[in-house]
């Protein structure tokens, strides 16, 4: 029988600048108490799944290393801080109010360079630096002999763990997303046989309940 290396990336859940209608990047934004109960749940979910050892490397800041603790406590073991798994960047904007970033934002073009496209925020990251120190800490993180690991990270970096999972060069991902929500679990699968790639499932939230 085929041995399933698995790759769990956590989105982290509800954080206080969700409520306080700010934007996040790397402004750092601790959970909520719903945040924290998600979080909590989410280390339950994953405790059902994971039935070996694993290793929780985590994005450094509060909402997602909070995230990791409640999800290595409940995996019997330590989170490991890589701030390369940080969100997005949006310079200036951070920890301001949405409204302020949103009518500053310019969107990418529907056609040309996306990957190297300026927001029109200072010290803003554009989508390629990002991807870059994400699919390094992916790269990294695979060299490591684990058969199960978890990511905590956040929306939009999550796209790059799982394309970088599947091997997409950087440059296919101007448009790629591949979508989340506040405390989803998306499941990533490589088999020892094949040695294919499988994204078994994308931003499940069940786990979650009604709360």
């Amino acid at each position: 029988m085929a041995v399933i290396r698995s790759l769990f990336v956590v989105t982290h859940p509800e954080a206080e600048h969700h409520l306080e209608g700010r934007v996040g990047g790397w402004h750092d934004s601790a959970l909520t108490e719903r945040g924290r109960r998600h979080a909590r749940a989410i280390g339950a979910e994953l405790r059902r799944r994971i039935t070996g050892p694993a290793e929780v490397i985590s994005s450094d800041l509060a909402r997602t290393w909070e995230t990791a603790e409640a999800i290595a406590a409940e995996l019997g073991t330590a989170a490991l801080a890589d701030p390369r798994l940080r969100e997005i960047s949006y310079g200036i904007a951070e920890g301001r109010e949405q409204s302020w970033l949103d009518e500053r934002f310019v969107f990418p073009p529907a056609v040309g360079d996306r990957l190297d496209h300026d927001v029109g925020i200072d010290g803003a990251e554009t989508r390629r630096t990002a991807g870059e120190r994400v699919y390094a800490a992916v790269d990294e993180a695979l060299t490591r002999e684990s058969a199960c690991q978890v990511i905590v990270t956040h929306g939009f970096a999550h796209t790059f763990v799982v394309g970088r999972w599947l091997e997409l060069p950087l440059e296919a991902m101007g448009r790629a997303t591949f979508a989340t929500r506040p405390g989803g679990i998306t499941e990533l699968r490589e088999d020892d046989a094949f040695r294919n790639r499988t994204v078994h499932s994308l931003a499940e939230v069940g786990h979650l309940g009604g709360d």
